[in-house]
């Protein structure tokens, strides 16, 4: 994680506003993670019918990405790649900083903060805390903390505003066009656009088809949008 053998630390970025604007605080994690884990969820519907052997699973939703981070925060100086401004900053008081930054309520908007998590090429990560283990490792002998692991869970965010966008894009209530390819089969076209194959002989009507089963590759239909309460 270097531009031109200039380390680059791994920084947490916090929001007061769902778009991310506003008043900015920034953490600097002192010494960049070994490894993270970005993990993905699809939903399934796995029912099965009384007496079925098999399964027909159905797809429900894409879960919201999750990114996790384990690092080190350290009092003891010692620790090679430590950010300088902290090496003698009591672990106590950094481990504040991180937990105003992404954990903590906000008195203004009553929650924790809104988190933009940039590290490198790999990670522009927009989110917000979901999970979090404080470990404490390493001990002064009047019982000071002098080392923290963290591990650390933060679940994609994305703006009201910006999901219902990006949903309209592909929604079912608007037209659609699509260009046949060889393979294609008019019930899974129709699935894709409506999600749910039963429109299939109303589109084959509007476009004039004659048969459902074999349509004619290049051909351009046309998906209108149907009322779904009235299949």
């Amino acid at each position: 994680m270097s531009d031109n053998n200039h380390l680059v630390k791994l920084k947490i970025h916090s929001f007061p506003n769902r778009d991310f604007t506003g008043a900015e605080t920034v953490f600097t994690v002192p010494v960049n993670p070994e490894s993270f884990t970005k993990n993905y969820k699809v939903d399934l519907d796995e029912r099965r019918g009384h007496g079925n052997n098999g399964t027909d699973v159905r797809f429900k939703s894409t879960a919201p990405e999750e990114l996790r981070l384990e690092f080190i925060l350290d009092g003891t100086g010692t620790m090679e790649g430590y950010l300088d401004a902290l090496k003698t900053v009591p672990v106590h008081d950094q481990l504040q900083s991180f937990l105003n930054c992404v954990y903590n309520m906000d008195g203004n908007i009553h929650r924790p903060r809104f988190l933009l998590i940039i590290w490198g090429s790999e990670i522009r990560f927009r989110c917000v805390l979901s999970n979090l283990d404080i470990n404490h490792t390493l001990f002064t002998p009047e019982g000071n903390p002098l080392r923290v692991k963290l591990n650390a869970t933060f679940l994609n965010y994305v703006a009201r505003q910006e999901r219902l966008a990006q949903d309209r894009q592909s929604s079912p209530d608007l037209t659609h066009y699509r260009k046949v390819v060889q393979g294609d089969r008019l019930d899974n076209l129709t699935n894709t656009i409506y999600n749910d194959p039963v429109y299939v002989m109303q589109v084959a009507k509007v476009n004039g088809l004659s048969t459902i089963r074999r349509v004619k590759a290049g051909t351009e239909l046309y998906f209108p949008p149907f009322d779904q309460t009235e299949k």
